[in-house]
């Protein structure tokens, strides 16, 4: 068992490093740069705002929202909470901008992520198993 926690966390960290790479190509033609962008002017923010609450140049907000420049996941992280929403978003892994704004889901995630990580693993390999379980009967329901 403890195997089999290991490996589905090691799946689940390739997973994440395989998103991050690919979450700067264009995908239905939202690219990072776009969703940046919309996100800002949801927030009515300009970029010179985003960038002082960033703490970064006013200048890198616009060449992040042309794709010129891809920012670090660390970065990505502090835009996000700027701007309330998710990296998945930003990273085009979600198309629901407000997909983490759900308190009751947030404090599940953060008891999750306080627990020591062996039982993080144990916990993330059955709710995986559970998500495959529910998609599966999704699937064979349509």
């Amino acid at each position: 068992m403890i195997f089999l926690c290991h490996l589905c966390a090691l799946f689940l960290q390739i997973q994440l490093y395989k998103a991050i790479l690919n979450a700067f190509t264009v995908q239905n033609m939202e690219t990072f740069g776009k969703k940046l962008r919309e996100c800002r002017e949801r927030n009515q923010l300009s970029q010179s705002a985003l960038a002082k609450e960033l703490g970064a140049h006013h200048s890198i907000i616009g060449r992040y929202e042309r794709d010129e420049v891809k920012p670090t996941i660390d970065v990505i992280k502090n835009l996000a909470k700027i701007l309330n929403t998710s990296a998945a978003f930003l990273l085009g892994e979600s198309q629901d901008s407000d997909i983490l704004q759900n308190p009751q889901m947030l404090k599940r995630l953060n008891d999750i992520n306080a627990l020591a990580e062996k039982d993080k693993e144990c916990i993330l390999y059955a709710i995986d198993g559970l998500i495959r379980d529910a998609k599966t009967r999704q699937a064979y329901a349509s």
